[in-house]
């Protein structure tokens, strides 16, 4: 088995978070390996706005034959935090402490088919940030919601 392409570790002090998510959506840095894993990946980026769109298959089954919560989750995770991400400076980095998931309605497998999940940043200070994100289908339906808190760490000085 391969390893999948991982970010360069120094990237967070070249690049802005936005330059970076918009990089991965041109195909110039590699996207997370877990977004190829469960079959969703970034397709836009803005200042405090990040989009994923993804269509779960049978890899995301549960035990009773619907798209297990964990895809749900997983998807709304990442919009979330890189809803945050696209806010960083170069230097900046973050991680996720808290996460809110409500999930709205079942989601079975080939129905609706691709879901869109957009983040954006709710309030963006100096050490934590507030985001939300909703997971639709093509017509605005709702199946999941969420909301995260991050915890933002500035530049180190001399790195």
């Amino acid at each position: 088995m391969s390893r999948p392409s991982i970010l360069p570790p120094d990237f967070h002090e070249r690049m802005t978070g936005l330059e970076t998510l918009r990089a991965m959506i041109a195909g110039e840095l590699p996207g997370p390996p877990i977004a190829a894993t469960l079959n969703f990946r970034l397709i836009e980026a803005s200042e405090g706005v990040a989009v994923f769109e993804g269509s779960p298959g049978e890899e995301s089954y549960n035990p009773i034959g619907s798209i297990h919560g964990g895809w749900a989750a997983t998807i709304l995770d990442s919009a979330l935090a890189c809803a945050v991400h696209s806010t960083l400076e170069k230097g900046e980095r973050y991680t996720s402490v808290e996460m809110k998931v409500a999930f709205v309605r079942p989601i079975y497998p080939g129905k609706p088919g691709r879901l869109i999940c957009r983040g954006s940043v709710i309030n963006r200070g100096r050490t934590l940030a507030f985001s939300e994100a909703s997971l639709v289908d093509e017509a605005g339906k709702v199946y999941a919601h969420g909301t995260e808190t991050c915890m933002i760490f500035p530049k180190q000085e001399g790195g």
